[in-house]
């Protein structure tokens, strides 16, 4: 949240999304009141993602057990919510108790910035948002799977007679360039990498470790060591190429994954330069973006 506070001051339209805040490591009071003041600062922009977090080392070095991951998760969702729509709140849970007690500031935006859920590969993380009522983001990493996940998530949501059907985000990697092998070339390597260090900063869920609150994450790990940037622009999980390319893309993936709402594109990613990563946003903004505006697409 200390770079959307400095974001808030450099922007005065763009909507500001955390990617995400972590219950499980903070406590609800502390959350709710940066919350309230980064929505104030930003006038009312900011949409507030919550993660539980996956990386066995994260768990160890904050001394929480993964088990814990999904109960400590929803209690400080369900607090932070609290304190953020109630005055004078009161809530005894299993791992934090709030008595009497009112968050400052109070938020701009009535009655709380948007929540989004970062869910990733299991199928209780949909429905749970859907339920809730809550928007989902989400990273296709492991392509056609997502398709499956948000049906259960739109399902939960229209089950728990929620208006409308939900709302998406989807996060891609993002390299455009007028030259579609130009831009497989500059972005393959740094996507490459990218994988690399996700697949190293979770190599302890192969080594033999589980949680029944993170079911077939060795799996999804051990799919991830063998897969390339080349597999990810494939599966449409990685935007890379020419406009032409990219729009083609955007449109098999809209297939493939049964719709979404808002793509989160993540534009420098690695150690891509900032120059090589502005152009590629210039190219996008200009060729692509006129092609979907408008379209409700």
């Amino acid at each position: 949240m200390l770079f959307l506070a400095a974001a808030a001051q450099r922007t005065r339209r763009a909507r500001l999304v955390t990617g995400a805040v972590l219950p499980i490591f903070n406590h609800p009071l502390k959350l709710a009141g940066e919350i309230g003041m980064l929505d104030a600062i930003s006038g009312g922009r900011l949409d507030v993602g919550f993660a539980r977090a996956f990386l066995p080392h994260e768990f160890r070095r904050f001394g929480r057990s993964a088990d814990e991951s999904v109960a400590r998760f929803r209690e400080g969702v369900e607090q932070v919510e609290l304190l953020l729509t109630r005055e004078n709140v009161t809530h005894r849970g299993r791992f934090h108790t709030i008595e009497n007690t009112t968050s400052l500031p109070r938020p701009t935006q009535k009655p709380r910035p948007k929540f989004y859920i970062a869910a990733q590969n299991t199928p209780d993380s949909f429905v749970f948002a859907g339920r809730m009522g809550y928007s989902v983001m989400a990273i296709p990493l492991t392509g056609a799977a997502m398709r499956p996940l948000l049906g259960a998530y739109r399902e939960a949501w229209k089950e728990a007679g929620h208006p409308g059907k939900g709302e998406v985000m989807l996060a891609f990697h993002m390299f455009c360039d007028e030259d579609g092998e130009c831009a497989r070339a500059v972005a393959s390597p740094l996507l490459d990498s990218y994988l690399r260090s996700l697949v190293e900063a979770a190599a302890d869920w192969l080594d033999g470790r589980a949680s029944a609150d993170y079911p077939g994450y060795d799996r999804m790990i051990a799919k991830m060591r063998e897969t390339t940037a080349a597999d990810q622009i494939a599966s449409g999980a990685a935007w890379v190429g020419s406009p032409e390319e990219i729009s083609a893309a955007i449109a098999r993936t809209r297939e493939a994954f049964g719709g979404f709402e808002h793509a989160s594109l993540q534009v420098n990613f690695n150690l891509m330069p900032f120059s090589a990563a502005q152009a590629s946003m210039r190219v996008f903004a200009k060729r692509v973006i006129p092609r979907f505006a408008g379209t409700n697409q």
